[in-house]
C-alpha cells in the first residue's frame, strides 16, 4: 500500500512502452462495492446508492480512471455515501500531479456535472466531454424538432448545437434501439401507476380513507413508478363526510414531449475542433470504464468485501486492481495476436491444460517425483504460438 502510486505510475509507462498507449482521453467513473459485516472500525464505510442493489450493507465507492483502451491508470477509494461529483476535482488533481497535465481530454457520465466541476475543468484549458442531465434537453426542444441530423450508423444520429454563451459546444444524440427501450418502459410505468390509481380510487368509494392515508399511498406509487410519474396529475380531495376522494387525470403534454425525446440525449464539451462523430465516438469509450467494474465485480472478485479493518481493505481493493492490470495485459496481448480482445475464452482453453506427477519408485523404497506439462491439443498450441507463450516439458518439485 505505501508503494500504490509508484506502482501506478510504474505500471502506466510499462503498459505504454509494450503496446504503444496513448493517454490523451482519459475514462473517469465511480461504481461502490459493499461490506459483509458491520465495518465499524472503517471510517470510509457508510451506506449510500449502492450500485449493487445492497443498500443494506455498508459500502466504499472506488474512482477508477482508465484510458480509451480500457487499461488502468489509477483509482482512489472514498467513503460510500460520497457523491460522484465532489470526487471529480480531487481525481483530476491526483491524475495531473502523478502523470502530468499533458493536453488531455476527460470523459464523464452525467453523475459527474455540476457547474462547480464544470468551472475547474474549464481552469488552465482543460479540455472535456460530459454527459448530461436529461433535464437540460428542454433547452434544445427547438433543434430536436429541426433538420440537420447527422447519421453515424444505422439507428444513430447525432447534431452539433452551439451553447448560448459560446464557448462550449452540445452534441444532441438520438438512438433508435434507445426510442424503443423508453418507450417500452414508460409505457409498462404507465399501465401500473394507472392500475394502482384505479384500485385506489374504487376503494375511497367502497371504504372510507384518511386523506393523508390515500395521499402517502399516491405517493408511494408515483415514487416507485418515477419515469412515467410525470404523465399524471393526482389530487386528494376530502368529501363532505370526512371521507377521501382520489381525482386524477392525463397530462398529454408530457406525453407529446416523451414521444419526441425518447431515445435522445445530451453530450457537452468545450472541444471545438471535433466533428460531432469523433465527440461522441470518444464519449462512448466511457463503456471501457463499465466494462472494467464488471470485470472487477465478476472475476476478480472484488465484491462484496469480507474485510473490516480499514488497510486490509485497500490492500483488497489494491490486489484486485493489479489483477486487473494482469487481465488487460493479456487483452492486448491477445488483440496483438489476432486472437480478439477478450481474454476469458483463451483462458478457457489454457486452463485445461494439465500438470501430471509421474511416480516412479525404487527398489531402495525411494520413490522419484517428476513434475510433467501435459502435450497441449492443436488448438491450444496454435493458442500459445499466437501469444509467443512456450510450454516447459518438466517442472521443478518443491517441499512442502
Amino acid at each position: 500500500m505505501p508503494h500504490k502510486a509508484k506502482l501506478e505510475v510504474h505500471l502506466k509507462e510499462r503498459l505504454g512502452e509494450l503496446f504503444d498507449l496513448k493517454y490523451d482521453l482519459l475514462l473517469y467513473d465511480v461504481t461502490s462495492t459493499y461490506f459483509e459485516g458491520e465495518a465499524k472500525s472503517n471510517k470510509l464505510a457508510a451506506r449510500g446508492y449502492s450500485r449493487d442493489h445492497r443498500s443494506d450493507c455498508k459500502q466504499v465507492c472506488i474512482g477508477l480512471v482508465v484510458s480509451k483502451c480500457g487499461m488502468p491508470l489509477g483509482y482512489e477509494v472514498f467513503a460510500g455515501n460520497r457523491h460522484d461529483s465532489t470526487t471529480v476535482e480531487e481525481i483530476v488533481q491526483t491524475m495531473e500531479a502523478r502523470y502530468g497535465r499533458a493536453d488531455r481530454i476527460w470523459a464523464m457520465d452525467r453523475g459527474m456535472v455540476s457547474e462547480d466541476n464544470i468551472e475547474f475543468l474549464k481552469e488552465s484549458g482543460r479540455r472535456y466531454i460530459l454527459g448530461t442531465p436529461r433535464g437540460m434537453l428542454r433547452r434544445f426542444e427547438r433543434e430536436l424538432l429541426a433538420e440537420g441530423w447527422q447519421s453515424i450508423r444505422n439507428g444513430l444520429e447525432v447534431k452539433l448545437c452551439a451553447a448560448p454563451d459560446g464557448d462550449e459546444t452540445f452534441i444532441l444524440c438520438r438512438s433508435a434501439d434507445r426510442r424503443e427501450k423508453e418507450k417500452a418502459m414508460h409505457a409498462r410505468f404507465e399501465k401500473r401507476i394507472e392500475e394502482g390509481l384505479e384500485k385506489m380510487e374504487e376503494a375511497c368509494t367502497k371504504r372510507k380513507h384518511k386523506l393523508v392515508t390515500i395521499a402517502k399511498r399516491v405517493g408511494r406509487l408515483l415514487g416507485k413508478n418515477s419515469r412515467a410519474a410525470g404523465l399524471f396529475e393526482t389530487d386528494v380531495k376530502q368529501a363532505a363526510d370526512g371521507r377521501a376522494i382520489l381525482v386524477w387525470s392525463k397530462n398529454e403534454a408530457w406525453r407529446d414531449w416523451a414521444n419526441l425525446s425518447e431515445g435522445c440525449y445530451l453530450l457537452r464539451t468545450n472541444i471545438t475542433d471535433w466533428t460531432a462523430e469523433e465527440l461522441w465516438r470518444a464519449y462512448m469509450q466511457l463503456t471501457q470504464a463499465e466494462a472494467a467494474f464488471r470485470i472487477h465485480k465478476s472475476d476478480l472478485r472484488i465484491r462484496p468485501i469480507w474485510h473490516q479493518k480499514t488497510e486490509r481493505v485497500q490492500a483488497h481493493i489494491l490486489v484486485c486492481f493489479l489483477a486487473y492490470v494482469l487481465w488487460k495485459t493479456l487483452a492486448q496481448l491477445c488483440l496483438q495476436a489476432g486472437l480478439g480482445d477478450e481474454p476469458r475464452r483463451v483462458l478457457d482453453e489454457i486452463k485445461k491444460i494439465r500438470l501430471v506427477d509421474v511416480v516412479l519408485p525404487t527398489r531402495q523404497g525411494i520413490d522419484i517425483r517428476k513434475r510433467c506439462v501435459a502435450r497441449p491439443d492443436k488448438h491450444q498450441q496454435i493458442l500459445l504460438q499466437r501469444l509467443g507463450l512456450k510450454l516447459p516439458q518438466q517442472l521443478k518439485m518443491t517441499d512442502m
